[in-house]
């Protein structure tokens, strides 16, 4: 099998993997399940992930990897102040906790809490993501501080990680109450943490 092929296999099993565990959390689904998903013959798993562990810290670096396109693509758009890409990057958020499909669900609001305690690795790869998504919402807010369009009372660095908390503690209560009210109290509470109208 060449590496192409072997690249092409890999990445399917991840797929479908997103997909499931999105869906179910990880502790909840089987490799045998995903394999057989995949289609991809049972005994191959560790020809492509050397654990369980592995395969989820590739899950979630795919995961952020992806994620992390995506806003950069928000926050080059031209044409937009840095605070309309961010009510943008927040809309967006919401879009994908309250729609139908799975695919575009937060791995890092699903997983954080389930695999924290049980996996270094995967603790770890959620920590690396999540610092890079903060790091990036940092640098556009300190974009926004330079262009006008975002007024903050502290740094951006201290803001990002605010408003990032903020974000995925809406999301929890979101699944939690089964309703959108936190993300209007997020979307509120982010406006005063810009100290700006929306």
């Amino acid at each position: 099998m060449g590496v192409p092929e072997i690249r092409n296999v890999k990445q399917s099993i991840l797929d479908v993997a997103k997909l499931l565990v999105s869906h179910k959390g990880f502790s909840a689904v089987g490799l045998n399940e995903v394999l057989q998903a995949a289609q991809v013959p049972k005994g191959s798993f560790y020809h492509y992930f050397g654990s369980k562990d592995a395969f989820g810290v590739a899950l979630l670096d795919g995961y952020f990897e992806t994620y992390l396109q995506d806003m950069a693509y928000i926050f080059t758009t031209t044409g937009l102040s840095e605070r309309q890409k961010l009510d943008r990057y927040w809309q967006q958020w919401i879009e994908n906790q309250t729609g139908e499909t799975d695919a575009r669900k937060c791995l890092a609001v699903k997983l954080g809490a389930e695999v924290a305690d049980l996996s270094e690795p995967m603790r770890l790869a959620l920590h690396r993501g999540t610092a890079g998504v903060i790091d990036c919402l940092s640098r556009s807010l300190s974009r926004g501080v330079q262009d006008k369009s975002v007024v903050l009372k502290g740094d951006a660095y201290h803001a990002g990680h605010q408003l990032y908390y903020l974000w995925l503690g809406a999301s929890v209560m979101a699944k939690i109450t089964g309703t959108i009210t936190p993300f209007d109290h997020a979307l509120s509470m982010t406006h005063t943490v810009l100290m700006s109208l929306p």
